[in-house]
């Protein structure tokens, strides 16, 4: 996002190699010059100055690749300066052939396209070594009428290019979604797609290719950067399209290779020099450890686990363990003389009232002082740890383990947690080692582990439940009376309603995290924390 000059780099390179391999047209993905979304960076006039003159680096260097097509995703104000485009410029031979503005702008989940461009009316269709080429911009394929206007413009082949944030299931349903509109118009569509993560979002390349029957036929790696080639050729006035059909993930594969980039890019692009993560010996703490060891490298991670005087011995033995087989450094620091000095000096104020959640808290807080304390020191980010179960009902501590720069799981159910811990306990992606979790920790029954013998399920619904009644209300939309019908306890569904209403003002304070599902806390969701509304 905003790296200009890396961008054009990136894109030069790309081209000289598309060009070496013989392409005539090469796609880049939307928004591509300057990153996507770039927000209210949209708004400085600095910025999009810098876009026009790295677009002019890019048609000048054009000039070296003769023949080759470049598609390049930009913002592009009109000629007045009043209004702002989500453009795509076709660059060759040193010049600008053709210039699309994208006509639908999603206002949607995480989009706020409105807020910064204006809607193109025009198609857009030139011609390529006697193939007429359409162009679209991701938004305007999910949509029946711009691929038809371009196809009664002429276009014989349809080009996207596309910025989609990852959730899950989305790959399939936008080959779904582009095979109809190729079906529809009798026109093969390519479907040129980004990669990476940019704070909430995570992007899963996957760009394809259908042709006029829906088929994919071809289709990029997940999650990963490339530059795959395919052949188009004309056969009795049909475009014909072929290339390699590399194989979808199927859903914990998916899931764990986006929290892993997401993790990569937002420390590596941060230009943090690794990542600390407080280890408590429990599941959260320990899938937060695999996947930031995925993403960084064992040398980049250090864990420091932190006992109160509630903790248990498995709890520092495993996390010990943990931090031995995946080969962090790893430390032990005791909080209990933190914790009395605490409760001493609070004592006074505190006089005549019982030990309760707010002992329970202080001892997250003291972990989440010495925790960024020693970020501040060594220049590491904070990795948090709490899931989506939790940040919906506030079962977490704020300025405790809700402190850090990065929230992992953020947007993962605690029922997922364990079974992306037991996917990869099984599988090894990223050939750091299979069994990076201790099986006690998956098997042990969940517990904060701050007043004795405590569980989470002493707080909370089994998770099972908890984890389909937030769904329900908070992803889905449903009515607290339309959840009681399907059959949940009325007093569970009235619980947990009302702790994601009332821990509004706890989710707004939260790290940023990558968006997995539909509907994640963050952009997609927008509620106000004052707010009385029950339903």
């Amino acid at each position: 996002m905003g790296d200009l000059s890396g961008n054009v780099q990136k894109i030069i390179a790309a081209a000289a190699e598309a060009y070496a391999n013989g392409a005539r047209l090469m796609l880049t993905p939307e928004l591509a010059l300057c990153g996507y979304a770039a927000e209210d960076l949209y708004l400085r006039p600095a910025f999009l100055e810098a876009c026009d003159a790295a677009l002019q680096q890019l048609q000048q260097a054009s000039a070296q690749w003769p023949g080759l097509a470049l598609v390049i995703g930009h913002p592009q104000r009109d000629e007045q300066g009043e209004k702002l485009f989500n453009a795509a410029s076709v660059l060759r031979d040193g010049q600008q052939i053709a210039r699309y503005f994208k006509q639908l702008l999603p206002n949607f989940g995480v989009f706020d396209e409105q807020r910064y461009f204006a809607a193109g009316e025009e198609s857009c269709v030139f011609e390529l070594d006697g193939i007429q080429i359409g162009l679209l911009i991701c938004e305007d394929a999910w949509h029946a009428g711009p691929a038809r206007a371009a196809v009664a413009a002429g276009a014989q082949l349809l080009a996207v290019i596309n910025a989609s944030p990852f959730h899950s299931g989305k790959p399939s349903e936008r080959e779904a979604v582009i095979a109809q509109r190729a079906m529809e118009n009798a026109a093969p569509l390519v479907y040129a797609h980004l990669v990476g993560g940019q704070d909430e979002v995570v992007f899963d390349g996957c760009s394809f290719a259908v042709d006029v029957s829906g088929q994919v036929v071809a289709r990029a790696a997940a999650f990963e950067e490339e530059l795959p080639m395919m052949a188009a050729q004309l056969v009795d006035g049909r475009v014909k399209l072929m290339g390699q059909v590399k194989p979808q993930l199927n859903h914990h594969h998916a899931l764990w290779s986006a929290l892993v980039l997401s993790v990569r890019d937002y420390v590596g692009k941060n230009r943090f020099p690794g990542a600390l993560i407080g280890l408590s010996g429990g599941m959260d703490s320990a899938l937060v450890l695999a996947i930031a060891v995925d993403a960084l490298g064992a040398d980049k991670v250090r864990t420091v686990m932190m006992p109160s005087p509630y903790t248990a011995d498995i709890s520092w033995l495993d996390a010990r363990e943990m931090s031995e087989r995946v080969g962090v450094q790893h430390e032990e620091i005791d909080i209990a003389p933190q914790f009395e000095a605490f409760k001493a000096a609070l004592a006074g104020t505190f006089a005549g009232r019982a030990e309760d959640t707010t002992e329970e808290n202080l001892q997250a807080r003291i972990r989440g002082t010495l925790l960024m304390a020693m970020s501040n020191k060594f220049g590491s980010i904070v990795l948090t740890t709490g899931n989506k179960s939790e940040m919906s009902t506030g079962y977490c501590t704020l300025y405790g383990d809700m402190a850090g720069g990065f929230a992992v799981i953020k947007d993962v159910f605690k029922t997922e947690v364990f079974a992306l811990a037991r996917w990869r306990n099984a599988n090894d992606p990223f050939g750091t080692g299979l069994d990076p979790i201790p099986e006690r920790i998956i098997t042990r029954p969940p517990s904060a582990e701050l007043r004795p013998d405590q569980k989470d399920q002493d707080s909370l619904p089994d998770y099972e439940v908890l984890d389909a009644i937030v769904a329900r209300y908070m992803e889905n939309n449903e009515s607290i009376s339309s959840i009681v019908a399907e059959g949940f306890a009325p007093a569970d569904v009235e619980r947990v309603t009302r702790l994601i209403q009332i821990n509004e003002y706890k989710r707004r304070q939260a790290p940023v995290g990558p968006r997995l599902t539909m509907r994640s806390f963050g952009k997609d969701w927008r509620y106000p924390i004052t707010n009385k509304f029950r339903a």
